[in-house]
């Protein structure tokens, strides 16, 4: 091969790598937030996503809604569609049979409520989806999900609204609280879902 076309392979491949990997941050260490499509995003990398390419992607919350009125959600969230609801009727225990949150109870309506804001925002099965929680964990559940249903464009925003807990067990390192990304509190009618 001549150098000019080994220089351009080059250049090519570093040009290739980086548009790949724009929006494709690395894997998550903790297996939890692993996803089968590999594809994930930081809280700085969906933000930046939602303002170039908002109207291609849709963007769920799928924490509970009790989760977003209390603790916030990103002004840039379309839609709040839990992958589960809190069950206030029943108890969760860990091993030692001591109570510690209450049970929750799967969103039955999960895709078809996904489906319905994807149509709403005229996208479909092959359009990006980004999916966020509080740590990255139910993202990734719901990431799963989605998968075996056929959208094969789904990404976890592995550090979540809150992020991974400190040695003291307070949710500070990372997530899109602490990088200061823009959140509110407010009821919005146009990204809660009534049930």
């Amino acid at each position: 091969m001549t150098k000019k076309l080994i220089s351009f392979l080059m250049v090519f491949g570093l040009m290739s790598a980086f548009v790949t990997g724009l929006y494709a941050g690395d894997a998550p260490t903790n297996k939890k937030k692993l996803t089968p499509q590999g594809k994930y995003l930081t809280p700085q990398e969906a933000y930046d996503k939602m303002q170039k390419e908002g109207d291609k992607v849709l963007f769920v919350d799928v924490r509970t809604p009790e989760e977003l009125y209390f603790v916030g959600y990103p002004t840039v969230v379309d839609k709040n569609i839990p992958l589960a609801y809190v069950d206030y009727s029943k108890f969760k225990k860990n091993k030692k049979g001591e109570v510690v949150k209450f049970a929750s109870k799967p969103n039955k309506q999960f895709l078809a409520e996904l489906e319905e804001a994807l149509k709403a925002k005229g996208l479909n099965k092959d359009s990006e989806i980004i999916l966020m929680c509080r740590s990255g964990h139910r993202a990734a559940k719901a990431a799963k999900i989605l998968d075996k249903a056929g959208y094969k464009n789904v990404y976890n925003l592995d550090q979540g609204f809150e992020g991974d807990k400190d040695k003291q067990k307070h949710r500070t390192v990372n997530g899109w609280k602490n990088a200061g990304l823009p959140y509110t509190y407010k009821v919005n009618d146009k990204v809660f879902i009534l049930h």
